[in-house]
């Protein structure tokens, strides 16, 4: 690996990281902070809106930490797809494709990056190459997919409960 490779890899890492760990303190300490984090869960449809709003402090926080360091980088990944798989699901699949219209764009790009990362490996500048425990390849994607998929319907299975459509809705999706 050429020294520009490894100065990208870390350049991924810490750039990625450090977005995550903003989002999970804006989450915590920004604008409705904990509290205000919780009511848009569970306005999201998710039980349990103040557990939600902290497991998302608390993964957000944590995922972008082990990325900045290059620890257990295929895990630290498979926490960011799935923070990005249930947002892309419950907030922003159905406002189309752009951001500017609050659709997944933004969180489909952190996720295939967190893929793409999860398969190149961390790099020479990580702990992860310090210690000898570098998953990469196949096998690095493989278990940040699989991990991150089976988070996110964990998740959901349990803590999402959608408002019953109305019968206006149901009459116009069955409509089209």
């Amino acid at each position: 690996m050429s020294d520009a490779d490894v100065a990208a890899l870390l350049l991924v890492r810490v750039v990625l990281g450090t977005v995550m760990i903003a989002h999970g303190l804006n989450h915590w300490r920004g604008g409705g902070r904990i509290e205000g984090t919780a009511r848009w869960f569970s306005g999201l449809g998710l039980r349990r809106g103040k557990l939600q709003a902290w497991m998302s402090v608390v993964t957000e926080v944590g995922a972008g930490a082990l990325l900045i360091a290059g620890l257990l980088t295929p895990l630290a990944c498979a926490a960011v797809i799935s923070v990005m798989l249930v947002a892309g699901v419950l907030a922003h699949r159905p406002n189309g494709f752009f951001v500017f219209k609050e659709g997944y764009e933004y969180v489909l790009v952190l996720a295939v990056v967190s893929l793409a990362l999860a398969v190149l490996g961390p790099g020479r500048l990580s702990v992860d190459h310090a210690g000898d425990i570098e998953v990469t390849g196949w096998a690095g994607g493989g278990i940040a997919l699989g991990v991150a998929v089976a988070a996110t319907a964990g998740l959901l299975g349990v803590f999402w409960r959608p408002a019953p459509r109305t019968q206006e809705a149901r009459r116009c999706a069955s409509d089209s």
